[in-house]
């Protein structure tokens, strides 16, 4: 067994129960960070490789047999039967980091040395990103850790769930009800949050999801 394989197995298991590898840990039961690219190698450039108690509880948690996952590590099963568009790895954070300072450039677009990543398929935006929902905040539609892609370069319409960050700094997941030249309006995607309003002037950028994790 080799030391990406094993962690190329847990991503795959990750994914295909449409979750982050920090969502995988959480349902597992283990710290969020556990699986973190940032993680899978010590300070000293050395490989640091998953528990046997880890990888049980992520067994456990997705219901996959030993030999399922011993099947993903030798490569004898992929993701998917299809052939495999090429990968691409784009940065994460959590939605409560993202409206911290250094992680989007003046034109939104994610910047600095505090992202994660995670591996999808080909996504055509370059600069776009991954956020991990934590919380209960927006659900029935989005729940703990569930994972967002979006795209800043993405058209946007009446009616799309976006994610906007106000010129405070706020980062808010919500759906846009209307825009016009002079303000934004947002539905909050739980019943029981407020709806907001917005002068444009007063909204440093507003990017549309393209894909969620369910």
């Amino acid at each position: 067994m080799k030391h990406d394989d094993i962690w190329r197995a847990i991503d795959t298991l990750a994914a295909e129960n449409g979750l982050s590898a920090s969502g995988l840990a959480r349902r597992s039961g283990l710290d969020p960070t556990t699986f973190n690219v940032s993680k899978r190698r010590m300070p000293d450039g050395r490989n640091r490789w998953p528990s046997t108690e880890s990888v049980a509880k992520v067994l456990n948690a997705t219901g996959s047999s030993l030999e399922q996952f011993t099947s993903l590590v030798s490569g004898a099963r992929t993701l998917s039967s299809n052939p495999p568009r090429p990968a691409r790895r784009i940065p994460l954070i959590g939605l409560a980091q993202a409206g911290g300072e250094g992680f989007f450039d003046d034109g939104g677009f994610p910047v600095g040395g505090g992202w994660d990543e995670v591996s999808l398929p080909e996504i055509a935006d370059v600069n776009a990103y991954a956020l991990e929902i934590s919380g209960d905040s927006m659900e029935p539609v989005y729940r703990d850790g569930d994972m967002v892609i979006v795209s800043p370069a993405a058209p946007i319409r009446r009616g799309d769930r976006v994610v906007v960050r106000t010129g405070k700094g706020e980062v808010m997941a919500k759906q846009l009800t209307r825009r016009s030249a002079r303000r934004v309006e947002l539905r909050s995607l739980n019943p029981s949050h407020p709806d907001y309003s917005f002068d444009l002037n007063d909204v440093s950028w507003v990017h549309r999801i393209i894909w969620a994790s369910q």
